[in-house]
């Protein structure tokens, strides 16, 4: 088995690497704005996956694609170089589609404040169904169990089971 930390190191630093490769020595005019988001390599050490971004439309993204799928020979190579691996890791490219989520997200959480302040409108109009305070108070409380002394001192006056016929 693989040490966790260890495989963590290995992905960042394929991050890294990647990252390197693709900005100084890839000249590949279908490339275009990309950014390297993430890195995860399995715990044998033999398959990387590589998320990156890309600013543009999905064409832009469709050439970046091409663009990193065939420099993907000599990233390997320069990857299991550096790592010093006894197998280079065969490197996956993926899109990362943060800006889609995090666009979905906003738009969700607009659709919730909108519904929030809708709440908030109908209970600023909204009444009580019944007294507008449902709840005993201790003057209330105090009243009360005055009339229950005085209830319970008279039924000690009758005799015993003299409420039965």
């Amino acid at each position: 088995m693989t040490d966790p930390a260890k495989v963590r190191r290995h992905a960042e630093r394929i991050r890294e690497l990647v990252a390197s490769v693709v900005r100084s020595q890839i000249k590949d005019p279908r490339l275009g704005m990309i950014t390297i988001t993430d890195a995860r390599i399995t715990a044998d050490l033999r398959d990387a996956t590589v998320f990156y971004t890309v600013l543009g439309d999905s064409a832009a993204q469709a050439s970046t694609a091409a663009a990193l799928e065939s420099a993907k020979g000599m990233l390997r190579s320069t990857v299991g170089k550096a790592l010093g691996l006894r197998h280079s890791p065969s490197l996956t490219f993926v899109l990362d589609d943060v800006q889609d989520q995090v666009k979905q997200i906003d738009d969700l959480l607009a659709a919730a404040r909108h519904a929030d302040a809708e709440v908030q409108r109908l209970a600023a109009q909204a009444k009580y169904a019944g007294d507008a305070q449902p709840y005993r108070l201790d003057e209330d409380a105090d009243e009360d169990e005055a009339d229950d002394v005085a209830g319970s001192a008279a039924d000690s006056d009758a005799p015993r089971g003299a409420d039965r016929p």
